[in-house]
């Protein structure tokens, strides 16, 4: 009797154990297909946009910028966590997770300047048009991207450094599929409140200082266009933000509600959905979103 039940609790666990793994399986060729689809569209991006005369505009430039920056913090990402996905005992060293934090840093950072960049354009093309080429040309252009990853540079760098300092003496395991500040913070034993002050300081003024930016652009963008008197040129006019606009709430509203949030209001489950939509699924829509009904 005794025997039978046991050789049933075994039967049992066997197919949990293979129903996990099949579960596994799917989960890991979902993401494995949008990794690979991300890499295409952002890839496929940047080749036809630098193979055609037609779009070496500055618009299209901050674009190809867009492409390879989704490109490379998707890359700093998925791989390891694909790899992680069907291992039994996930594990990442440490010198590979402050990697990872780093350069995820940088990329996140910024894109969240290009985003801001973006909007600068879209307001000097519609506001000014007929000195267009001339304000946003291409040393402007270099320029404005060249800001934007020296911040994105200074910001991770005082994140890392800040982080290294920290001790971990307890079980290491992080309650996220990378390695970003705050669950990484939370498996220190030692002070961490220099670090949650610089995410404060910094991720709020580089939220401010670009949010600000993109308000203010489009601030004017619509004044401009509520201006003017043809309904088929309205259209147009905002036809070539649309794209951005999107772009641009999917960005803000995962970061703000991934760092914003008080921490007594934090929930580990949503917010590792955010972050999957974020790191994973964003960059793979960006491509999508700005080939919708462009006609270019």
């Amino acid at each position: 009797y005794w025997d039978e039940i046991d050789r049933r609790r075994a039967r049992l666990a066997s197919l949990k154990f293979e129903q996990k793994q099949y579960t596994l399986q799917l989960v890991y060729l979902f993401y494995l297909f949008i990794y690979l689809f991300t890499l295409m569209g952002n890839v496929g991006m940047i080749v036809l946009i630098r193979i055609s005369p037609q779009l070496h505009t500055p618009m299209y430039f901050f674009l190809t910028s867009l492409s390879f920056l989704d490109t490379c913090y998707s890359t700093t990402v998925t791989p390891k966590f694909l790899s992680n996905l069907l291992k039994e005992k996930k594990s990442i060293s440490f010198a590979s997770c402050f990697t990872q934090l780093y350069f995820y840093a940088i990329f996140a950072t910024t894109e969240s300047y290009l985003l801001a960049v973006m909007a600068y354009d879209r307001y000097v093309a519609i506001c000014s048009p007929l000195l267009y080429l001339m304000i946003m040309s291409q040393r402007k252009c270099v320029q404005l991207i060249a800001v934007a990853y020296i911040a994105g540079i200074i910001n991770a760098s005082i994140h890392t450094v800040a982080a290294t300092r920290l001790s971990f003496c307890g079980p290491n395991t992080i309650k996220s599929f990378y390695c970003e500040g705050p669950p990484l913070f939370a498996l220190s034993c030692s002070d961490i409140s220099l670090n949650y002050l610089l995410v404060f300081v910094l991720v709020g003024f580089n939220l401010i200082t670009t949010s600000l930016t993109v308000l203010t652009s489009y601030t004017y963008i619509l004044i401009t266009i509520l201006k003017i008197h043809s309904a088929a040129s309205r259209r147009k006019a905002f036809s070539t933000c649309t794209s951005h606009l999107m772009v641009i709430t999917i960005f803000y509203g995962c970061l703000s509600f991934m760092y914003v949030r008080p921490s007594s209001r934090q929930n580990y489950n949503l917010d590792q959905m955010a972050s999957v939509f974020y790191v994973v699924v964003t960059p793979m829509l960006n491509p999508l979103i700005y080939s919708m009904r462009n006609q270019e």
